[in-house]
């Protein structure tokens, strides 16, 4: 466990060899209404070799759950600096869907914290108005299916343009990972490919959203490939 800078305690687990080969420190950013333990398929085989280093969103699994108001964009990047402390930097940010966006978010705010990026069925958000609005009455709709706290689906909404106006600023190695069936974020990887320096695409057959979970060992085989080569 580990505190961010408001105060709210943040859930993190960190296995693995301690390494200072920064390829080799990895840390797991989950999408919103996951729990930390949707990595550990991955995180158990990749600690074979690599520093791992999990966490719960704030609101999520173990962390602390903060009142409404305290979960914006800003509220997570300071969650996963405060990993970063812990973990080490630079780092792999491994993010899947949300995460792969705040990784991306951290990654444009703090470029010498982030030596590489698995972008896991991401996008980089919307730009123009009416797609935001329409993506956030989905999570909004979402929200009010889930066992969540009051506030809790603000982690999922988009506000701005700020990530996918400024992808070509990242300059770090990229590797994009999505489920052959995930045709929400298809379009994303093609984006991805045109403004990042991606070094690979890997389509997981019949696999969907959670293709980190359903095919995790074709996730592994992918980085580990990935960061063989950084």
């Amino acid at each position: 466990m580990t505190t961010s800078t408001d105060g709210t305690e943040i859930a993190v687990e960190h296995r693995g060899p301690n390494t200072g080969n920064h390829a080799m420190r990895l840390v797991c950013t989950t999408g919103w209404a996951n729990e930390r333990t949707v990595w550990n398929a991955i995180a158990d085989d990749l600690s074979a070799d690599h520093a791992v280093s999990t966490w719960d969103l704030r609101g999520h699994g173990g962390s602390g759950t903060p009142p409404p108001g305290s979960y914006s964009r800003e509220h997570a990047l300071d969650d996963l600096s405060t990993v970063l402390d812990e973990a080490g930097r630079p780092a792999v940010l491994v993010g899947h869907s949300l995460g792969g966006y705040l990784s991306l978010a951290h990654t444009l705010s703090h470029p010498d914290d982030v030596a590489a990026l698995v972008l896991i069925a991401t996008g980089p958000g919307f730009r123009k108005p009416e797609a935001r609005e329409e993506w956030n009455a989905s999570v909004m709709a979402a929200a009010e299916k889930l066992d969540l706290a009051p506030g809790v689906a603000e982690l999922s909404l988009h506000v701005d343009a700020q990530v996918i106006d400024n992808l070509a600023e990242i300059t770090c190695p990229v590797l994009v990972l999505l489920g052959e069936r995930d045709r929400r974020f298809a379009a994303s990887a093609n984006l991805f490919e045109r403004d990042l320096d991606v070094r690979a695409t890997v389509v997981v057959p019949d696999q969907g959203h959670m293709v980190h979970v359903k095919a995790a060992a074709e996730c592994v085989a992918a980085i580990r490939e990935f960061t063989a080569g950084l």
